[in-house]
């Protein structure tokens, strides 16, 4: 006679319970990137991707294109003569210029063939590659990467919030001057430094890593003279 108390001499294998699975660790970095990135990816109110520290160069005035020289940061005004593709040709009493648009360019969509034009941007290897347009009405199209931290960095994230670091751009600029050199005009943007162009006393052109921080050191120039 049995019931439910009763064992039988069956032998049974006894299996070990599985260790219950150890949960992957996120790194707090990630915890905390994607808690600045949530808002941006879901557009929350109040906030705007145009609300970070965009970047614009310091704006320089034009020169005749036969005066073009290797230099980060020159400018050229005429009127568009020919286009190819994402390249121009912008001419003036003085001579002609080929103008680089990079992917902004594609199509041949950014100048219309006549217009007055003022072009702005790093003048290497006989090409002017462009960084800002300006339409002969006033429309001014920035043209190549915005600068500042790599894309979906923490660094990134805090930039659009206006949580990232804002160069005191007075501040560098004196900086640089006290190194020594003049004509200082803002090209670009890293993450925590300012591309720059200056001139020494010499009047030769010098390519500058200016760190927020205030220190800053020589980059050659692509086609300048040394």
């Amino acid at each position: 006679m049995s019931d439910d108390n009763t064992i039988d001499g069956t032998a049974r294998e006894i299996r070990e319970p599985a260790p219950a699975k150890t949960a992957k660790k996120i790194p707090a970095r990630s915890w905390v990137v994607a808690a600045i990135a949530a808002p941006l990816a879901l557009g929350a109110a109040g906030l705007s991707l145009a609300q970070g520290n965009a970047f614009q160069p310091t704006p320089v005035d034009p020169v005749a294109i036969q005066a073009l020289a290797p230099s980060s940061a020159t400018a050229i005004k005429g009127e568009v003569a020919e286009i190819f593709g994402n390249k121009f040709v912008v001419q003036d009493p003085t001579g002609r210029a080929l103008v680089e648009t990079g992917p902004a360019g594609e199509g041949g969509n950014l100048v219309a063939k006549g217009e007055a034009v003022t072009v702005q941007g790093r003048f290497e290897t006989g090409f002017l590659h462009a960084s800002v347009l300006t339409h002969g009405d006033g429309r001014k199209v920035v043209i190549g990467p915005a600068g500042g931290p790599p894309t979906g960095s923490l660094d990134w994230a805090k930039d659009k919030l206006g949580l990232g670091p804002t160069p005191d751009v007075p501040a560098l600029t004196a900086a640089v001057q006290a190194a020594g050199y003049g004509d200082v005009r803002v090209t670009g943007r890293g993450p925590r430094h300012l591309e720059v162009a200056a001139k020494d006393r010499d009047g030769r052109e010098h390519q500058l890593h200016v760190g927020f921080d205030g220190q800053v050191r020589e980059r050659p120039v692509p086609g300048a003279r040394l």
